[in-house]
This record gives structure tokens, sequence and C-alpha cells, in this order.
């Protein structure tokens, strides 16, 4: 399972424009669509395509299979669906792949970051013996918040928390 953010205004367009299904059926072979915002499908190489929009973001589940790499009309098939791949990516989520991939870089950053703003506000907790019991109350309530969007893919909801953390103890 693959998560790529979409650009804003995005979704709305798509969605205006038939929704997902309809974008996905210009790319890929035997589209069924579950909503709007969803589509199950299939194209080549590419056995079984799964897609939504959730939140500000399209996820993806992709299954492949090789293709037959001494057949000269497979490899031809292969690359074609990989080109289908990327444009349909382009224009599900409004960035190309470069963009794509810095906006995980920074997607996973902000899980770091919150990460290792739990870990730093634990370690000083346990080393620190004139914390009040409100405030380690307070740390404890922000790090449960953190720990639970992180769980549920919210990394900037959880780094947002973690500044908060921080700021609780400066």
């Amino acid at each position: 399972m693959e998560r790529f953010d979409v650009r804003r205004g995005m979704i709305k367009q798509i969605v205006e424009e038939g929704g997902l299904s309809v974008l996905a059926g210009k790319y890929f072979e035997d589209i069924r669509s579950g909503d709007d915002t969803s589509f199950i499908g299939s194209h080549g190489i590419m056995t079984l395509i799964s897609g939504k929009f959730e939140g500000n973001a399209l996820i993806i589940d992709v299954t492949n299979v090789a293709p037959d790499f001494d057949d000269p009309e497979a490899m031809k098939s292969a690359m074609d669906a990989r080109r289908r791949w990327t444009t349909f990516l382009d224009d599900a989520t409004g960035y190309n792949s470069k963009q794509r991939g810095d906006k995980a870089k920074e997607w996973a950053k902000k899980a770091t970051k919150a990460k290792s703003a739990v870990s730093s506000a634990r370690h000083f907790m346990s080393m620190s013996d004139s914390l009040s019991p409100e405030k380690i109350e307070e740390a404890e309530g922000l790090i449960s918040e953190i720990e639970a969007a992180i769980e549920s893919n919210e990394n900037t909801k959880a780094a947002g928390r973690a500044e908060k953390l921080k700021k609780l103890f400066n």
C-alpha cells in the first residue's frame, strides 16, 4: 500500500469530472467503481490496482506480476503499463514524480520528528525529579495523542502535537 499527497483542490476537481474511477478508466482496463473517490481495476502486469482518496491523500494498493523478460512484446507492454501508471499518478495527485517523492520524504520526516519528540520527552521526564504531576500528566496526554496520530497515519497532526510537547518542557 502506498500513500501519495494530493494537491489542494485536486480531489474536488476529480470528483466533479466523474470521480477517481473515471480518471483511472482513462489509463487502465477493467475498472470497477466503488464511489466517486475509489476504484478497483487492472492493466497488463498490474493484476490488481485499488485506489481511494483518504483525507488529502491517494491510497493505492497494486499487485504486479513480472513480465516475460525474453519476450520483446511483453516488455513493451510492461513499459506501457509503467508509463500509464506514472501518468495516472501525475493526474490523480497533481504532482509530478519528483514532487511526489519530495512530499513522501516530508511526510516521513514529520513522523520521525514526532517520534523523536516523544522519546526526548520520556527521557527528560525519567531524568527530572522536579516536574509537577500536572506537567507529567499533560505530557503523557500529548504523547498519547501523538502516538494515536502516528498510528492513524496523521503525521501532520502528530508533528503539531510534538511541537506542543517540546514547548511544554522549554
